[in-house]
């Protein structure tokens, strides 16, 4: 089974949307699941995993609706206030649905880099493994020592790096992202999505090549068990058609063994998230 590990669906409102900008106009619009289905089967994906846009608890209630509408949706990354001192009562709320699978904060939109730092913040982050929920780590470079701190006080916690920590491919520029992700993959609970990248350099003037030292870093980093391909639909569209992304990697890993693509294609997400294949 291929998934794509990483995408988005929204109603779009401007109040509820403001980070799209009026250079994002195929962004403001509304995306949802009979979008994506044909976008999947053309690219031979069968299932998806849905995370979170909104940090609002009714984002988390609205996409498990749209699990349990839609077989395909694998599973979803929501959204609670990890900071509440009530947060437990928020993650009983959805214990019972099995397609939650783990939450999100959007912590590269943080003024403070050191914010998963935060003794509420981390107070809330240990509260997860009660409901044997992952953690998406959404970062820019800048983020990933403090996160390095994170997963090293909850080694038993899973995580994964989304859109690999976004570096700064438009320079062209590896270090010091290259080292940071290095030492952070040594750490076993930690794994990484190959997603992201088109927004990462000029858009919609990028080769495939452009991304090929980024992926050989991540590739001897994680290695095939801790890496998954994933979308970053419908925000791709800015720099790039479904297709022609996940094109990006699936044809980056076809060097490598029939087993070792099944995992980067769907088998390490499928196991990170409990993904039933």
């Amino acid at each position: 089974m291929r998934i794509d590990a990483h995408q988005h669906f929204w109603k779009y409102h401007p109040s509820e949307y403001d980070w799209m900008t009026e250079e994002m106009p195929q962004l403001r619009r509304d995306y949802l699941p009979d979008d994506l289905k044909p976008l999947l089967a053309n690219a031979g994906f069968d299932g998806t995993i849905t995370v979170q846009a909104r940090q609002k608890l009714v984002e988390t209630r609205w996409l498990l609706e749209l699990a349990d509408q839609h077989d395909f949706i694998r599973g979803i990354v929501g959204w609670v206030d990890l900071r509440n001192p009530r947060v437990r009562v928020q993650l009983e709320e959805f214990a019972g649905n099995p397609k939650l699978c783990g939450v999100r904060h959007v912590v590269h939109d943080e003024p403070d880099d050191e914010f998963v730092l935060r003794e509420d913040f981390q107070r809330g982050i240990g509260e997860l493994a009660n409901f044997n929920l992952t953690y998406d780590l959404l970062t820019y470079t800048v983020h990933l020592p403090p996160s390095l701190k994170l997963v090293d006080r909850f080694p038993n916690q899973p995580f994964v790096i989304d859109h690999i920590s976004k570096p700064l491919i438009q320079t062209k520029r590896l270090s010091p992202w290259k080292e940071h992700m290095q030492e952070i993959a040594q750490r076993d609970n930690v794994m990484c999505k190959l997603s992201g990248m088109v927004t990462e350099t000029t858009w919609r003037e990028w080769q495939p090549e452009d991304f090929t030292a980024y992926m050989d870093v991540c590739l001897e980093a994680f290695g095939p068990d801790r890496l998954m391909i994933g979308s970053d639909w419908p925000v791709c569209r800015l720099s790039g058609d479904y297709v022609d992304v996940m094109n990006i990697v699936t044809s980056y890993v076809s060097k490598l063994s029939t087993e070792e693509q099944d995992k980067i294609l769907g088998g390490t997400c499928a196991k990170f998230y409990g993904v039933k294949i």
